[in-house]
């Protein structure tokens, strides 16, 4: 008999999501075999059995988020006790069912607010003698997740009624909102007539009820969770941005050329592709700007790994394109196809998307002209891209159309100096409007 322990799936993964089982208790399986799929802080990924036997057991249920190490399952020979997936332990709590913290007795009434950002929970009114509602909550805390327990008393639902699908029965947050929205009106609370006088004074044209009614909670994934962390650190990072205007006639031309060479072999270039191809060859002449923060030193890059930001329905991925100077530019567009396809299927593995030097982030598809993106930490810097538009120019005493784009470089001002990032986005203008110097 062997425990199944989460696993650490990537560098920066502290904890995981085991977001389904794949195989139930009792089950047959094969050392190599798919248990259970692991949601990280980078993508879905697949937990395997490394040894052949039965599942015994399922340590924790689908949806819980688990510390690496923690165990999981248990994997046997088939004697051993089989049980469902067990209540989550206190080392490995779900992230939806939180403790709540109780609030005083001595607490006046106050209003109930529905605005979920609020941090002071509702108190009901206090009496010697406690009424049926609350001594129905209090039988029933202890098969009552706390979260479940603070959000029926701020709607006024009685646990007592509600039939729980956690484990043994127990009362979670899911039930209470599904009681809530088959009977919307029981979150309205009685209070005094001093404080509803107070409360319809000061009420907003649209009534709080009526807001709330027609919000939607979404459940934020461990992809965008993790995402707003790093890129909430990269704001603590020192930067500056550098915006230039790049003439893309030539480059469009270029790519017409290539994709007319490159048609017999099914491969199809992008304005993307050929951003990636001239941004390597301006790293490669400019090793500075192909580092990254070390705390007390600076990692100079001897591989050019470019990633591309992909926007997905998980989040905002970036998979990254290794060696991109030495790729020629079909073996770009292949690669790029590959990953952004792999990247909305949530099937990135985890060598795909660690280890880039500098990201490219382009939204000019979207038709935006131009923006600052984050810095995609421990990386120096970050393309942002915008959309190629005619622009009006006089050549020769005649008003010609010129496509023109604009890029901007957001720099970490601690790795690179104004005067040396401005000197490496000179040089990726000049690759760009001289295309042929990215491929010779």
């Amino acid at each position: 008999m062997s425990e199944v322990v989460m696993p650490r799936l990537s560098d920066t993964m502290e904890e995981g999501e085991l977001s389904k089982w794949l195989k139930n208790v009792g089950d047959k399986v094969a050392k190599g075999d798919i248990l259970a799929e692991i949601e990280t802080d980078k993508a879905t990924m697949d937990l395997e059995a490394f040894e052949s036997g039965v599942l015994e057991q399922q340590l924790v249920e689908a949806g819980t988020v688990v510390p690496i190490g923690t165990p999981v399952a248990v994997i046997g020979e088939g004697s051993g006790k089989k049980t469902p997936a067990a209540k989550p332990s206190a080392k490995t709590p779900p992230v939806e069912e939180p403790p709540v913290e109780e609030p005083p007795v001595a607490e006046p009434p106050q209003v109930v607010s529905h605005d979920q950002s609020s941090d002071v929970p509702p108190v009901e009114e206090q009496s010697e003698t406690a009424s049926p509602k609350q001594q129905s909550t209090a039988t029933s805390s202890a098969r009552t997740s706390p979260l479940a327990r603070k959000i029926a008393k701020e709607h006024g639902i009685d646990l007592a009624s509600l039939a729980g699908s956690g484990p043994q029965g127990r009362i979670v947050r899911a039930d209470v909102q599904a009681a809530i929205a088959a009977s919307p009106d029981t979150s309205l609370a009685v209070v005094s007539p001093a404080v509803s006088a107070q409360a319809t004074a000061t009420q907003p044209s649209v009534s709080t009820a009526a807001i709330a009614a027609t919000d939607e909670e979404v459940p934020v994934n461990r992809i965008r969770m993790v995402a707003a962390k790093r890129l909430t650190e990269s704001q603590a990072v020192p930067h500056f941005f550098l915006t230039s205007v790049v003439n893309v006639d030539k480059l469009i031309a270029f790519r017409v050329e290539a994709n007319a060479s490159l048609e017999s072999q099914g491969v199809k270039v992008s304005i993307n592709d050929l951003l990636v191809r001239a941004a390597a060859v301006a790293l490669r002449q400019h090793p500075e700007a192909n580092s990254s923060w070390g705390g007390d030193k600076i990692m100079r890059h001897g591989r050019v790994n470019i990633g591309i930001a992909v926007a997905t329905e998980a989040g905002l991925l970036v998979p990254v394109i290794r060696d991109a100077d030495g790729k020629s530019l079909a073996e770009i567009a292949r690669t790029t196809v590959t990953l952004a396809a792999k990247a909305r299927e949530s099937k990135l593995t985890i060598d795909e998307m660690t280890g880039g030097t500098f990201s490219i982030s382009n939204l000019g598809m979207f038709g935006i002209d131009q923006f600052t993106a984050v810095i995609n930490p421990p990386e120096a810097a970050i393309l942002a891209v915008g959309a190629a538009s005619a622009v009006p120019v006089l050549r020769d005493g005649v008003l010609v159309d010129v496509s023109k784009l604009k890029i901007t470089l957001t720099v970490d001002h601690r790795v690179m100096d104004g005067a040396v990032a401005a000197a490496f986005l000179r040089d990726l203008v000049g690759i760009l409007e001289q295309p042929l110097r990215m491929v010779v």
